[in-house]
């Protein structure tokens, strides 16, 4: 029977797979590297395959070396999940979670983040508002809040869904009682429209209708931004037809300051989801960041109609 793998000596060969080197392993964990090389060479001595091939030139891992490292990953990141799980029922929520979200969805943590921080008073919170795909690693973002037609599917990344959600078109009912209310979707390429795009020249709308018919409304914005907010009060006051996220415009529809144009016909439907690196999701504070945000974003949640 083949023996017990030591995970000392499978940390240290991912640190020499991950820093491209002995060298480079040596000065990121901070030890010689002929003790890391002497264990390496162990490790390949235990398994009876090569794991890398050296030279004072390059360095090169082998191809069971990089299946061998595929596993050592997953079964080191499992070790990290047991440490966090004991972890997390002894700590306290604390430290910096950076939250990514999109424009529409910072009005409903706007209204519950404070309440939230009052309950957790050893987090800190850092929200990066921003509509474009933050890459998690690389920006250091502990959780994003992503709307998608379909899942990520990045291996690094863990998801959690909490529900689906659309854009629809909307206007404000003095402007529909000014200009008309259109009965297709040809109609609203002729009225003035708001959109989100930082581009000039035309835009284009892809409206999904009835038994999953699609059109696509070409039309000319009298007023486009990239700023959400900026978007959102020009429907309210009447300066055209805007196409928005669902959880983004429920509490001016709620209260009348808004309409729904052409009901029959919206967004494709999207997929709203938080993602996290499986690391990160298991620390005490980023999991409660994720519950409180599965939460209040979840469309049946209260918050969505009280985001002001």
């Amino acid at each position: 029977m083949p023996g017990k793998r030591d995970l000392n000596d499978l940390n240290l060969f991912a640190a020499v797979v991950a820093n491209g080197g002995f060298s480079a392993a040596s000065r990121a964990l901070a030890l010689p590297k002929s003790r890391i090389s002497r264990r390496i060479a162990a490790l390949e001595a235990q398994l009876g395959v090569r794991l890398v091939e050296r030279s004072t030139r390059r360095f090169n891992v082998t191809e069971v070396g990089q299946d061998v490292y595929r596993h050592a990953r997953a079964a080191l990141a499992e070790v990290d999940a047991i440490d966090d799980v004991a972890s997390r029922l002894q700590a306290e929520p604390q430290g910096l979670v950076r939250v990514s979200c999109p424009q529409g969805a910072s009005r409903i943590l706007a209204a519950e983040l404070p309440a939230f921080l009052d309950r957790h008073p050893r987090l800190r919170v850092q929200v990066i508002v921003s509509n474009r795909r933050v890459d998690l690693i690389d920006e250091a973002v502990d959780v994003a809040v992503r709307v998608r037609e379909t899942l990520d599917t990045d291996a690094d990344l863990q998801v959690k869904i909490i529900g689906r959600t659309r854009s629809m078109l909307v206007a404000s009912p003095a402007f529909l009682e000014a200009h008309g209310r259109p009965r297709t979707p040809a109609d609203v390429a002729s009225l003035p429209t708001i959109s989100q795009t930082e581009r000039p020249g035309p835009d284009r709308w892809t409206l999904v209708g009835p038994d999953g018919a699609e059109a696509v409304v070409v039309h000319e914005p009298r007023l486009s931004a990239g700023e959400f907010s900026i978007l959102r009060q020009a429907a309210i006051d009447g300066i055209g037809i805007a196409f928005l996220a669902e959880f983004s415009c429920r509490e001016p529809l709620l209260e009348g300051r808004l309409e729904q144009v052409l009901p029959a016909w919206g967004g494709r439907e999207g997929i709203l989801h938080l993602v996290f690196t499986s690391r990160r999701g298991l620390l005490p504070g980023v999991r409660a960041v994720i519950d409180f945000l599965a939460g209040v974003l979840d469309p049946r949640s209260e918050a969505w109609g009280k985001a002001a």
